[in-house]
């Protein structure tokens, strides 16, 4: 058994075995992104795009352990990125209270990793959430490391 240098099961080093495919299609997929920036420390509370928004917080993993990220998590949504493992966490709560409490927001889709410290992530939306104190749809996606969703 090998040793992690941080004890996190979830740095533990793992290949991902798949079968390639090919397609024939050339035509590219377009980005769903709708806003910039997308970093939670970086976006703004008060910008227009989270106004009366549907909006996806998402662990900076989940976009690239899962390939329709797109179009089956970002399309039509504001979005903030953050990973609670390695961002300075101390003020995202407070700032998602913020957006959540002055947009009128329409709900709030959660999306980690299954790794343990993703968990960290949702339990932040939801304090922020709780601090705002208007009830808004809240779900919460886990994407395993195969890119395969949990749930």
């Amino acid at each position: 058994m090998s040793h992690l240098g941080c004890g996190c099961p979830g740095s533990m080093a793992r290949v991902i075995e798949r079968e390639e495919t090919t397609t024939n299609d050339t035509a590219r997929t377009p980005s769903a992104l709708r806003q910039w920036p997308v970093q939670l420390h970086l976006v703004p509370p008060s910008a227009p795009y989270f106004r009366n928004a549907d909006i996806l917080i998402s662990a900076d993993c989940v976009a690239f352990a899962l390939g329709s990220f797109h179009q089956d998590l970002l399309k039509g949504k504001a979005l903030a990125i953050a990973c609670p493992k390695l961002d300075e966490t101390g003020t995202y709560v407070d700032k998602l209270a913020t957006i959540f409490r002055d947009n009128d927001v329409k709900s709030v889709t959660v999306a980690i990793m299954e790794v343990p410290c993703c968990r960290g992530l949702d339990i932040m939306v939801k304090q922020a959430l709780a601090k705002a104190g208007d009830p808004v749809p809240l779900e919460t996606i886990i994407i395993g490391i195969d890119g395969e969703r949990r749930n």
